[in-house]
């Protein structure tokens, strides 16, 4: 990899930056000033070290964000906020995107990466990754809804989802607050899914998204990157080749 490149992937700016920072004589390969972008490095050999700083090179980033409402699960738009504008520059030079995508007024776990390999799969409808969301509805969903979910639910558009998981875990009169475990993600599903059942989705938040589990100490907005167990799962979950 030439220098001017790996300086620029790990946070030091565009070329032009690079190039100026290179002239500072404060890059060093193996102890040794380069002022050259073009220097080709060996990334499993060379120590490469700006202002005395031991610098890494890292591939590939991955966030959890506990994403709160109001964010669009987008890279950019033109009038809205993105999930993209909660990062801090360190990680928004990496070009970070969400793996698919929560509505505007939905919260929860959202994985952001720049690994498109693990993206596809994991959006992949064929692969059916298993995401699970808790709801909170207006009208009482019981033991029949429950049936139809497992059955397939039909949307207002002919569309038979596939069997999905309803839990109900709490009721009032009016109300229930249920988990509902989907493997495909159709636009506005869930909230499609309980509207087919006569019933209204007020608030909806996900909970896990394959073996990711959504770090319950993340507040609103907040985000981390996943630890090496968090890592290591989702990568057993894909195909061996990965």
């Amino acid at each position: 990899m030439r220098l001017d490149k790996f300086l620029s992937h790990t946070g030091f700016g565009s070329r032009k930056e690079v190039k100026q920072l290179l002239k500072k004589k404060v890059v060093r390969v193996n102890d040794q000033v380069v002022k050259k972008g073009d220097y080709i490095l060996n990334l499993n050999q060379d120590h490469i070290s700006v202002n005395g700083e031991t610098i890494t090179y890292q591939e590939f980033i991955y966030l959890m964000l506990n994403k709160p409402a109001g964010y669009l699960s987008a890279t950019e738009d033109n009038f809205q906020k993105t999930v993209i504008d909660l990062l801090q520059p360190e990680e928004q030079h990496f070009n970070p995107f969400p793996v698919g995508r929560l509505d505007k007024d939905t919260e929860g776990l959202l994985l952001l990466t720049n690994d498109g390999e693990l993206a596809h799969f994991l959006l992949s409808p064929k692969k059916h990754v298993k995401k699970t969301y808790y709801a909170e509805v207006v009208g009482v969903m019981d033991l029949e809804d429950i049936e139809r979910f497992k059955l397939g639910i039909v949307l207002e558009d002919g569309y038979k989802c596939l069997p999905a998981e309803l839990q109900i875990i709490e009721q009032t009169d009016r109300t229930s607050k249920v988990l509902i475990t989907v493997e495909e993600g159709k636009f506005h599903q869930v909230k499609r899914m309980v509207l087919a059942c006569g019933k209204e989705v007020n608030y909806l938040k996900r909970q896990s998204m394959a073996s990711l589990k959504l770090d319950e100490t993340l507040k609103s907005g907040e985000y981390r990157p996943l630890d090496k167990e968090e890592l290591d799962q989702l990568k057993e979950f894909l195909p061996q080749d990965k």
